[in-house]
């Protein structure tokens, strides 16, 4: 029987304000609120809102057998809870389904997988935190920001307990295999991969409503019988895309909705099923290694990271952020470790590229690059205030191992009492 893996991306940045030169040191307040809320309040009702409750339907009218998944960075759920708690309450409803996995990411949306190792762990902690909050179930799959990979920071995912992880075809590491397969790690065989299929996915996230392509149109009937028509040893099928395809990229009008409620009844009449990451990677056997030793992500025909990292503007702004990641670690202000965050995601440095800089209010990468590092003059500023870099690292590091046996050492002096605890009710209940 062949599988049907549907994953969505939902992700926006805390969009920055106009910040001149000469209010560093004196405003640090870095959002445009009414910019970011406009966004939210524009996708939730073109896309969110209509795209949950379809999904709701495709789940009741197949008897739960429509399953998906959803990754939503931490730094969108913030602000869904801020602008649409609306939203969040219909992704509760669908987690109460079990039809619907909430995938694990770097709470930002950040580059913190190739820029400082302790703070993707730490995101990624935090990311799994809100997720259980929120949802009731703890992450087991795992999807990087712009799905980077590399055989190294697929290790760091395994080590943090996750049981696989997405990527995408990237035709110069799969060579003659196909991404309808379920593989593995290069050297830690029960990590398993689970790669997109590009043109499948950007039929639908893109080209759907494209009147000029060959395909056109597109029906959840046509769909399957390319799925059908595939040959029987590929059993898995993986289709990803950002969850703005349905309704603002590929609008209502052009019939995104119903195509998606159609998919399940062609589906299952030709037998195939719908199923989760985790599911995919539990039912198959791993077809064998990817080896894949400098990191690759979904962007372009490159697959590379260039267009976050790809100019001298990106990789200075880039070294100055990710330089006082220890200092910002140590410190308690609430405040400026949340800008931390929000200055990490990833959309920051695309704004910043000459060539792709996708989704960006700015005239040019010149204007982006000086309105963010005008931001990060002042935040840093404010970093040097709380740990100055006459401190060497050194002493930092010191200081951290010190902060993080004491952080050891209470949680096992709490579970100790724990169990103190029941055994003292256990006594008394005798």
């Amino acid at each position: 029987m062949r599988n049907i893996c549907f994953y969505f991306q939902i992700h926006q940045p805390l969009r920055l304000k106009r910040y001149r030169f000469f209010e560093i040191g004196q405003d640090h307040y870095y959002y445009d609120d009414f910019q970011t809320e406009d966004r939210i309040r524009t996708l939730v009702e073109q896309s969110y809102l209509t795209a949950n409750r379809t999904i709701s339907e495709m789940i009741r009218s197949s008897n739960g057998k429509f399953k998906c998944a959803f990754s939503i960075s931490g730094v969108a759920l913030e602000q869904l809870e801020q602008y649409a708690p609306e939203v969040i309450d219909s992704f509760k409803e669908l987690a109460n389904t079990g039809s619907v996995e909430f995938l694990g990411e770097t709470y930002a949306h950040s580059l913190s997988s190739i820029y400082d190792t302790n703070e993707f762990e730490s995101q990624i902690k935090a990311h799994a935190d809100k997720i259980e909050s929120l949802f009731g179930h703890r992450p087991t799959a795992f999807r990087n920001s712009e799905l980077i990979y590399s055989d190294e920071i697929g290790e760091i995912i395994s080590k943090a307990g996750f049981k696989v992880m997405l990527i995408d075809e990237a035709k110069h590491i799969l060579g003659w295999k196909s991404p309808n397969f379920v593989y593995n790690h290069s050297y830690i065989s029960k990590f398993k991969l689970l790669i997109r299929n590009q043109k499948l996915s950007d039929d639908i996230g893109f080209r759907f409503s494209h009147n000029n392509w060959h395909d056109y149109p597109l029906t959840a009937e046509k769909l399957i019988g390319w799925l059908a028509a595939m040959p029987e040893n590929e059993k898995i099928v993986n289709l990803w895309m950002s969850y703005e395809s349905f309704g603002l990229y590929q609008p209502a009008f052009t019939g995104i909705f119903d195509f998606l409620k159609a998919l399940p009844y062609h589906a299952m009449e030709q037998k195939m099923s719908f199923v989760t990451p985790t599911e995919a990677a539990k039912k198959n056997e791993s077809a064998g290694a990817i080896t894949i030793p400098y990191p690759i992500s979904w962007a372009g025909h490159e697959k590379d990271l260039s267009p976050w990292t790809g100019n001298d503007l990106q990789q200075e702004a880039l070294n100055k952020l990710y330089a006082v990641g220890e200092r910002v670690r140590l410190c308690q202000d609430k405040s400026l470790q949340h800008d931390w965050l929000m200055l990490q995601s990833t959309d920051h440095f695309r704004y910043m590229s000459h060539k792709d800089a996708v989704g960006t209010n700015y005239d040019n990468a010149y204007e982006a690059f000086m309105n963010y590092m005008n931001v990060l003059a002042d935040f840093l500023e404010r970093v040097d205030y709380q740990y100055p870099t006459s401190i060497e690292n050194e002493e930092l590091n010191e200081l951290l191992k010190t902060i993080n046996n004491q952080d050891k050492e209470i949680e096992e002096l709490q579970a100790e009492v724990k169990k103190l605890r029941a055994r003292k009710t256990k006594s008394s209940e005798v």
